[in-house]
């Protein structure tokens, strides 16, 4: 039970509602207590790729938050609210409709790195508190610019209306606020009425499996079924095969000397069960993060 479930989830239900929901279908399962996280915040309003991370693979979560992500999402013209989604109360309004060829005629300047204001209603937080908090406590919010890169952004539907996009965009980034510049860019304002996450990491929808799906097999199937390996996260990772004596020093927390021929950051593996993600520098290989897996020859070590 050391890997990843791929929630396709619905709009309505919140991460950390997702995350208590797969422990509870492991536990009516019979599969007893798990830690259990997931790869990534998708707010309520949104659906799509959440990754879940099961056992061992929860040490792995921080990666899948500093991966790349991909959305559709439908910007709606004309009218802005505070929380830049359909959730929200209006806050300005404009009667500028523009055209398709406008639309995308701005996405170049959308594309590449950008700086972006983050929504006040966002987890971040200022002088310790929950930005969200403030905002709706009525506390005027003033979040700092940041750095981030929209990789693509491509219009793929137009009603006149509204806009719905495709973009792939690195960790850090907002749809909302990606959602509300372009439509200031065109003279006008709007707000996210549709939000889809159709990647995150190495991880797509062809993966996924909606909740209630999940709640049907596991009262007929057991869940490793359905359950993608730890290494599934690690697709961008080359693998590194090491001895079981080197498996020993690794799970000891010592360095291994000689053992790769390429620098950078690898998977040790032994006995085909991921020992740890290890930093090999010169001759010198280093535990990143270490995984209490056990292995077939578990006593040879």
């Amino acid at each position: 039970m050391d890997g990843w479930i791929i929630l396709d989830k619905p709009v309505g239900l919140g991460s950390t509602q997702a995350v208590s929901a797969v422990k509870r279908v492991l536990r009516q399962g019979g599969y007893g207590k798990h830690k259990v996280g997931h790869g990534g915040t998708l707010d309520p309003l949104a659906s799509g790729v959440l990754p879940i991370a099961i056992g061992e693979a929860t040490k792995l979560s921080g990666r899948m938050l500093d991966a790349d992500k991909a959305y559709d999402f439908t910007l709606s013209f004309g009218v802005e609210t505070d929380t830049l989604d359909a959730e929200g109360k209006a806050i300005a309004n404009s009667d500028v409709r523009p055209t398709r060829d406008q639309v995308a005629a701005v996405l170049a300047s959308f594309t590449g790195p950008i700086e972006q204001v983050p929504p006040a209603f966002s987890a971040l937080k200022v002088d310790g508190a929950r930005a969200y908090d403030l905002a709706r406590a009525g506390e005027e919010v003033v979040l700092k610019s940041r750095a981030v890169t929209i990789h693509a952004l491509e219009l793929i539907d137009w009603t006149g209306e509204a806009a719905t996009f495709a973009a792939r965009v690195s960790k850090g980034t907002y749809i909302r606020s990606l959602a509300r510049d372009i439509a200031y860019a065109l003279d006008t304002v709007g707000h996210v009425t549709m939000l889809r996450r159709t990647k995150a990491g190495p991880f797509t929808l062809d993966q996924a499996i909606s909740l209630d799906k999940l709640n049907q097999v596991a009262m007929g199937q057991p869940l490793e079924d359905l359950i993608l390996p730890l290494t599934a996260g690690l697709d961008d990772i080359p693998a590194l095969a090491v001895s079981f004596d080197q498996a020993r020093a690794l799970r000891e927390g010592r360095k291994v000397i000689g053992a790769a021929k390429h620098q950078g950051l690898h998977l040790a593996i032994a006995d085909n069960v991921p020992i740890a993600l290890v930093e090999v520098s010169g001759p010198e290989m280093r535990v990143v993060r270490g995984f209490n897996i056990a292995m077939s020859k578990e006593e040879n070590l």
